[in-house]
């Protein structure tokens, strides 16, 4: 059941190699996405609740939107449209969230031709798309991550909309808030509620930043997008000449975002990708560096550690190898070495026929990584600015932390 003014359920005509919900809305990269129970998926997105439902053909889509007298007082930086069928823009909205604009078999054709290792992880995990996220909300997001894990991280998110995001509607029993702008997070007691509710040291940041960001002017951070990736409802625009170390907007985002506290080279970079919509952004984090160790003979020599040299390495390697998308195709890698998808096969994904629904047998609902807890109450110390962590490459499951000399 949903309270809430409720449109009827449409088709969006995308197949599961092009889309595949159940690992493109878990695999680390949005952490506000729910399975009902009923195994669709739902989200607070621009003022309504947006439900999902995979088939093998398409997706079908509906919106719950808030009754008159349910408003929110703060609504997104866009107002709700109307709900009828003329005025409901949430097909667009899914066509620019769920980025389906490229074409992901050629996409993954182009990186399995010059990369083996892609080839042959590719076809247990098609259908990953990176989303185009709200950059606020990324960049509020993966400053959570820092020593962190998926199911955790989805937690704090959740009680962050909940006690500071506008309320939406309800569906399931369960009531759904959109994502708190800024000025929610600057007040002087925020911190202290967000120690409270198991933030730790990541309440401090999410203050700082939300005042940062709050003292800029309006939309500041949609300023560092790339050009070709807008903000929802504003035109593309190319986005400058590419190279192999990332296109001057990249680079010139990137060193921004570093400004902020509690932003390293990894979460700048997850941002960068996730939020702002720069493809050749590759985020290096524990993953991502065992994954450079073992299968692209990294961990040795001068790069023996995750340095920031070794850091840019393996991210300049990376672009070269998979050209400006590279963020993207190393996102399908990085899926394909969490523990929560390492036995899933494409092939294991059924049809109900009585339903028409999509159910991936065998998936967990969280992702448990062996990254060990730090003290919540005081941060880490910052190693190069890299997510507060250096990985050596003789220790493949254990992180190891340097100490400042």
């Amino acid at each position: 059941m949903a309270s809430g003014r409720i449109t009827e359920w449409r088709k969006l005509p995308i197949g599961l190699t092009e889309l595949c919900l159940a690992t493109t809305l878990r695999c680390g990269q949005s952490f506000r996405w729910k399975q009902c129970s009923d195994d669709t998926w739902a989200c607070s997105l621009r003022g309504r609740i947006v439900q999902l439902s995979q088939q093998s053909t398409h997706v079908n889509y509906r919106s719950i939107w808030p009754n008159q007298t349910e408003t929110p007082p703060t609504p997104p930086s866009s107002a709700p449209p109307e709900t009828d069928e003329a005025g409901d823009d949430t097909l667009e909205l899914l066509q620019h969230y769920l980025n389906l604009r490229p074409n992901l078999t050629e996409l993954y054709e182009q990186w399995s031709a010059s990369d083996p290792n892609f080839k042959k992880k590719a076809p247990k995990f098609t259908g990953v798309r990176i989303l185009r996220q709200d950059a606020w909300e990324a960049l509020v997001c993966f400053i959570c991550s820092s020593n962190n894990n998926i199911s955790r991280i989805m937690q704090m998110v959740d009680k962050l909309c909940l006690h500071y995001g506008p309320y939406i509607a309800t569906l399931d029993g369960r009531p759904y808030h959109d994502f708190p702008q800024a000025s929610a997070l600057t007040g002087d007691k925020v911190e202290a509620h967000l120690r409270e509710l198991g933030f730790g040291y990541r309440g401090r940041f999410i203050v700082a930043t939300a005042r940062a960001v709050d003292e800029h002017e309006e939309d500041w951070i949609d300023t560092l997008r790339n050009p070709e990736s807008p903000s929802f409802g504003h035109k593309a625009s190319p986005g400058g000449e590419w190279n192999a170390e990332g296109r001057d907007g990249y680079r010139a985002a990137h060193e921004e975002l570093l400004k902020l506290l509690g932003v390293g080279a990894k979460v700048a970079d997850c941002v960068c990708l996730m939020g702002l919509g720069w493809g050749e952004a590759v985020p290096i984090d524990t993953h991502v560096w065992q994954i450079a160790v073992r299968d692209y003979k990294f961990g040795k020599g001068k790069h023996s550690s995750l340095t920031k040299a070794t850091y840019d390495s393996v991210a300049n390697h990376f672009r070269k190898l998979w050209g400006q998308e590279a963020g993207w195709a190393h996102s399908v890698l990085f899926t394909a070495d969490l523990r929560v998808f390492s036995e899933r096969l494409t092939a294991k994904i059924e049809m109900k026929e009585e339903s028409g629904h999509i159910k991936v047998e065998e998936v967990e609902t969280t992702a448990k990584t062996s990254i060990k807890r730090e003290n919540e109450d005081e941060a880490p110390k910052p190693v190069l600015e890299l997510d507060e962590m250096a990985v050596s490459s003789n220790t493949s499951e254990r992180v190891k932390r340097r100490r400042r000399r």
